[in-house]
């Protein structure tokens, strides 16, 4: 398992009955996570001192508990820095898990020794984004949300990085690479963080045991004649590690070469277990 062990401002205090106990930065939130299907009694005293609980409701969905939160606070990962609040469905604005991603990323543009130009589809909040432009890419960062790119923006500015070479986009991935498969540009490596379910700007529908390989297919197109590395992140249950890495097989090593790992990604929990969060593909050129 890849673990996500070097964050300082974010920690998983504890786990039981299908929550956890986080701390992110000075505030302590209390999630679900489905992955917690173990019931152990409340030993870590943070969860008396909660500054926001999300409560999932029997219908569906669920919602937010304030006791002493901010509308909006910030947390560090190295010289990144991310803006977070609470939002639907429980999040935050980040996936700390990904911090074992943007480690990867870093370490594959720095040592390239040669510019690096990064396609980022689905991109979220851009903390992979943030990762590629910190280590000297340049990126293309698509997401099909107006808010979540302008929420990306903004956390390139606190990080620093408002003048990094990104262009940010709102606009449906697949149309997207179409275009750019026509237009001839071509990318050293491309990240993707597909949802299970979705909706483009349009109305276009994204399911992803439909979408994800012709996805990937699609984007061997768009790279470069020595393309540097392939990332591709799933929190849908059906694509397991052994999926990811036959379907970048498939699609990349018959026609790359390279090498392919896949493996499920983590969080250190206080009491010395790791949660898992997903499953992450990489291939190497």
């Amino acid at each position: 398992m890849w673990i996500a062990d070097r964050w300082k401002d974010y920690e998983v205090l504890d786990t039981s009955a299908g929550e956890k106990l986080e701390r992110w930065g000075s505030y302590i939130l209390v999630r679900p996570d489905p992955q917690v299907i173990w019931d152990t009694p409340h030993r870590a005293p943070e969860w008396k001192r909660k500054n926001a609980h999300y409560h999932r409701s029997s219908r569906g969905g669920g919602q937010w508990e304030f006791f002493d939160l901010p509308q909006q606070w910030e947390i560090s990962y190295d010289d990144l820095r991310f803006r977070l609040k609470p939002f639907h469905f429980k999040h935050t604005g980040l996936f700390p898990e990904q911090a074992a991603n943007w480690d990867w990323v870093r370490e594959r543009i720095s040592q390239a020794g040669r510019p690096v130009k990064v396609l980022n589809l689905f991109a979220y909040t851009g903390g992979a984004t943030l990762a590629s432009a910190s280590a000297g890419a340049s990126v293309v960062h698509v997401d099909a949300s107006k808010g979540m790119v302008t929420w990306a923006k903004e956390n390139a500015v606190v990080s620093g990085l408002a003048d990094a070479p990104v262009r940010y986009l709102v606009d449906d991935c697949v149309k997207f690479v179409e275009r750019e498969i026509r237009r001839g540009n071509r990318y050293d490596a491309v990240i993707m963080d597909p949802p299970s379910y979705g909706r483009g700007p349009k109305g276009e529908v994204w399911k992803i045991e439909e979408k994800i390989f012709p996805l990937i297919e699609l984007c061997t197109k768009l790279l470069s004649e020595s393309p540097l590395f392939f990332l591709i992140n799933s929190y849908t249950t059906g694509l397991q590690p052994a999926v990811l890495s036959y379907m970048m097989n498939l699609a990349l090593s018959r026609r790359f070469g390279g090498r392919v790992e896949a493996d499920e990604i983590g969080l250190p929990v206080r009491n010395g277990l790791v949660l898992p969060c997903g499953a992450s593909g990489r291939w190497t050129g």
